[in-house]
């Protein structure tokens, strides 16, 4: 897939600016770049996000990137991200953890 240069970097920012405990879900990075296009911010996490502090990037649900939930806690457990139990498991505490920049 190809992705706007300029998109794909304005999503980079905003994903390296999150600071550690932190969260922003995919449609808070589009706002942040004036766009409402949530799903292309998850296309470039997923094209770009291996070198990202991608776990701080979830669904507004509060729930980790889909299929990386246990990847991402160790994540979580070390930043101090303030999770709460659900019945997938966990999800972050949206109301204590969301970054606005």
């Amino acid at each position: 897939m190809q992705h706007n240069q300029d998109f794909v970097s304005r999503v980079i920012a905003v994903v390296e600016s999150i600071p550690p405990g932190k969260v922003m879900a995919y449609g808070d990075v589009a706002a942040a770049i004036g766009s409402r296009a949530a799903r292309a911010v998850g296309q470039v996490m997923a094209y770009y996000g291996s070198d990202l502090p991608w776990w701080r990037v979830i669904r507004a649900s509060g729930q980790p990137p889909l299929c990386h939930d246990e990847k991402a806690l160790p994540h979580y457990e070390a930043e101090g991200t303030p999770l709460v139990p659900a019945a997938s498991g966990y999800r972050i505490n949206l109301r204590m953890a969301r970054h606005r920049p």
